[in-house]
Order: C-alpha cells, then structure tokens, then sequence
C-alpha cells in the first residue's frame, strides 16, 4: 500500500482507532475486532507490551489493514516501527526528526499539536494531517472550529475527548478524521473479550462519521 492510499484510506474511513493495551492478545483482539466492525485502520501505541511484535504480526495476517504505530517519540523508534510494517507514524506532540524521518522514507506522518504554531509548524515540516490533542480540555469541537477557520488547508484529527457525543461535533467542526481510544475499544471489553460491544461501537462511531459528512455535503 502506497503512501498515498494509506493517507486516502484514513481520510475515507475517518476513524483511527488507538489501542492501549496491557499485553500483546489484548491489543491483537482489539485490532481484529475493530477491523471485523468496519474500521480498517488501527493504531498500535507502542507502550503496549512487544508493541513491535504486535504491528508485525497484524500486518502479516491482515494485509487489507492499515497498521500504524502511536506515541513515537524519537527516530530510533520510528524506524524500528516502520521495519515492523507500520504504514503510518503519529505522536502526541510535534517532534520535529520524527516528522523529518517520516518524509525521507515516505511514510505517513501525523504529529500532534495543540496551538496554531505547532500546527503550522507540523504543516511546514511535512506532515500529511495533523493531530489536535488533546481536544476536548480545550474547546473541544469549538476549538477545532476556531483552528479551522485560519487553517482551511490542513487536515486536522481531532483526538483526545472523542466519545458518541462529540463525533459527529468534530466532523461537522472541520476534523477530517478522529482519534478514538477508550471510547471504541472500553478496557472492560478487552479483559472480557466482548467483541459484540466493540463491534457496536465501531458501528456507531462509523455512522456518525457518515452522518456529519451527509450533513456537510447536503
């Protein structure tokens, strides 16, 4: 999968689910499932146990996923990542080299930031969307809004806050996509492997999604 359509797919899909989780099989189930649910993309943050392991063994069994890696906070573990197969590279702030890293070896990048300068900062640096965390102590979809309206050409994930009450908000807002953990994939969930629940919430994180971009477009 090229750079480009990893970048299309979680523009289109408009989810990026995040999985932080306490073991290897927990953080593998959670994938699975929110794949089974519709969202082929997930986030594997690299605090979960043999996080590496992980990405290389989803993308081995499910190559019509988009595997990426979260919280990257220096090169060495970007690139170890991107050895691992992850297609696309996010963070909780702006870090500079890793952005640098990801344009050298065409990899999609999506830094986080918070205030315009670091958005525009990211944007300059190359990187393909970009990251407002955490949104919702913020502003929440107000925030997004206010970014937006200066910032018309960057493609903005709105992360940190994101429940069933507020997706539709932050994509009618300007988001482009959503940065979802707790919300899609409960830990409860994962201990009790109650994938029907994850499943559900997939489904209906997916329509809001779609219904705010019906919305948009009517």
């Amino acid at each position: 999968m090229t750079k480009q359509e990893v970048r299309t797919r979680i523009e289109k899909v408009g989810i990026i689910p995040a999985v932080r989780a306490s073991s290897t099989e927990d953080a593998c189930f959670a994938a699975e499932t929110v794949n089974r649910g519709g969202i082929p993309i997930v986030e594997i943050t690299v605090t979960v146990p043999a996080a590496l392991d992980v990405i290389s063994n989803l993308v081995h069994r499910l190559p019509e996923m988009v595997v990426g890696a979260g919280t990257i906070l220096d090169v060495e573990m970007a690139k170890r990542c991107v050895d691992a197969g992850a297609k696309f590279l996010t963070s909780p702030g702006f870090i500079p080299e890793v952005v640098e890293f990801a344009v050298r070896n065409n990899v999609v990048v999506l830094p986080g930031a918070l205030t315009p300068t670091e958005v525009i900062a990211a944007w300059k640096a190359g990187a393909d969307m970009v990251k407002i965390f955490p949104c919702a102590p913020v502003g929440g979809d107000s925030y997004i809004r206010a970014l937006k309206a200066p910032l018309p050409q960057v493609p903005f994930i709105a992360a940190g806050g994101v429940n069933q009450q507020t997706a539709l908000n932050f994509i009618l807002s300007g988001a482009s996509a959503l940065g979802i953990g707790g919300e899609l994939i409960p830990k409860e969930a994962l201990q009790r492997r109650q994938a029907e629940r994850i499943l559900e919430l997939a489904r209906r994180f997916t329509k809001l999604v779609k219904d705010a971009r019906n919305r948009m477009s009517a």
